[in-house]
């Protein structure tokens, strides 16, 4: 890591081709001074971030600290002002909102932008087995319901191996019932196919059950970065005093 220029002139970004990425153990994200303004407004403060291969990560935040324009840098979908981010080559994206093309078949929604080969049609019956759907491989996602499409989602997220996954309150618009079976088995998948994870959520109590830490984004910077070991009532509370909430 000491060849790396913390804080260069301009922002770079780079891939899993760094030597500091490679090896058991090591960072599979590496942010150091990254900023970000908006206008007049300095979303993102000299953040600094490390999240290790097979490490699940959630990050908090009021609404418009930030969260969101963090994880779209990460993802190469916006440009930092400033700093340094490195990212693994293979990283996807799972969003709010499932994002199926409507003209496609379940398993080809697996697989969009990949060449038709045997080999990735193998891979999508394998991922939608993963979630439970394989029986869905050739419906049309009109016939889906809300947490089934996400689980398509999810499976297409996954069968391109990633080693960074993004995930942008992918269970916000999911009722509780399915939201709880949602968390279950990203939490499942992930412990098998052991991506670095970083979690957008406003959800205190998701962040908790299925993060390894917990982040609390604020005034542009990291207030809080906490290790969950064991999740408790006391972690409940301290991070809603974070997020100016009381709890009793």
């Amino acid at each position: 890591m000491s060849a790396l220029s913390v804080a260069p002139p301009d922002p770079v970004r780079a891939s899993s081709s760094s030597p500091a990425l490679h090896g058991p153990g090591r960072q599979a994200v590496f942010v150091r001074g990254l900023r970000k303004t908006f206008g007049a407004k300095q979303v993102l403060a000299d953040v600094d971030l490390e999240i290790q291969r097979g490490e699940f990560v959630a990050l908090l935040g009021a609404s418009g600290t930030g969260k969101t324009t963090l994880l779209r840098i990460l993802a190469g979908l916006e440009r930092a002002d400033q700093g340094v981010v490195l990212v693994p080559r293979v990283c996807t994206t799972v969003y709010q909102e499932p994002r199926l093309v409507p003209s496609l078949r379940v398993a080809s929604n697996v697989t969009l932008g990949q060449p038709r080969t045997e080999a990735n049609r193998a891979a999508a019956r394998k991922a939608l087995a993963e979630v439970g759907l394989l029986s869905h491989a050739q419906a049309w996602p009109a016939t889906l319901s809300g947490g089934e499409a996400q689980r398509v989602a999810l499976a297409r997220a996954l069968v391109r191996e990633p080693e960074l996954l993004l995930l942008d309150e992918p269970f916000a618009a999911l009722d509780a019932l399915t939201r709880l079976q949602m968390q279950a088995l990203v939490r499942e998948l992930c412990g098998v196919h052991q991506p670095a994870v970083l979690l957008v959520t406003h959800d205190v109590d998701e962040a908790i059950r299925l993060a390894h830490r917990v982040l609390v984004l604020r005034d542009g910077r990291f207030a809080v970065d906490v290790r969950i070991d064991e999740p408790s009532v006391e972690h409940r509370r301290a991070l809603l005093r974070e997020l100016g909430v009381d709890a009793p």
